[in-house]
């Protein structure tokens, strides 16, 4: 009886610890530019880290003026070095404002999230 129960309780410890990693989605952990920041300078690029890797086919980057107009990115990719920063260049200088970032992305293990943030540039 009690070696049937301790099959059953690793059984279960299985089933969570499988569980958990299977629910891993890539969750955003740091964005340059800061979430809610404020910078003085126009940045080069949008670089968002995720809690694990992304497919960068499938995940993306969008920018848009305070009044809703879309800036021009460049192509999305990966970080050569770190499968889990999103980079998107930003080809002209940003003029002061607020800017809205929209991004979606897709983990390396199919998972799908999306979100948004805000920053500003100063004059």
């Amino acid at each position: 009886m009690i070696g049937r129960l301790m099959i059953n309780l690793g059984a279960s410890l299985a089933a969570v610890a499988f569980a958990s990693s299977a629910s891993a989605h890539a969750l955003l952990q740091k964005a340059i530019p800061a979430v809610g920041g404020v910078i003085k300078a126009s940045p080069a690029a949008i670089a968002l880290k995720f809690s694990e890797g992304v497919e960068p086919s499938f995940s993306g980057i969008a920018l848009a003026t305070e009044g809703g107009a879309s800036v021009a990115l460049g192509k999305s990719s990966v970080d050569p070095g770190d499968n889990s920063t999103l980079v998107a260049p930003i080809p002209q200088p940003l003029k002061p404002g607020v800017y809205t970032v929209t991004w979606h992305a897709v983990s390396v293990d199919t998972h799908k999230t999306q979100g948004s943030f805000q920053f500003t540039v100063q004059p």
